[in-house]
């Protein structure tokens, strides 16, 4: 199972930090991807860009996990050569993390 078929997400950036959120279709799936959906698991997911750090925050009201990506945007919107220098494409990318444990 794709994290895509239990969630969906949204993405923003500032400055050369990327931010995506994961939201929950249904609340009872939300305690597994808080399981499964690890700072440890995103930074791998998403190593080839090459992020600094990734912190995690929860919002349980809201069936969420809100992703901030430092490093992740080639230096920056203004600055970064990537064809998506926005990093819109990013949750695409974790949206295709498997599940399985």
């Amino acid at each position: 199972m794709k994290l895509r078929d239990v969630a969906h997400s949204r993405t923003g950036d500032k400055g050369n930090t990327s931010n995506i959120s994961v939201i929950a279709y249904r609340a009872e799936d939300y305690p597994l991807i808080c399981k499964l959906v690890t700072e440890e698991r995103v930074q791998m997911q998403l190593a080839g860009l090459n992020p600094t750090r990734v912190t995690r925050y929860e919002l349980p009201k809201l069936g969420a996990l809100n992703f901030v990506i430092a490093g992740a945007l080639g230096g920056g919107v203004t600055r970064s050569l990537a064809l998506d220098a926005h990093g819109k494409a990013l949750s695409s990318i974790l949206l295709d993390m498997d599940l399985e444990p």
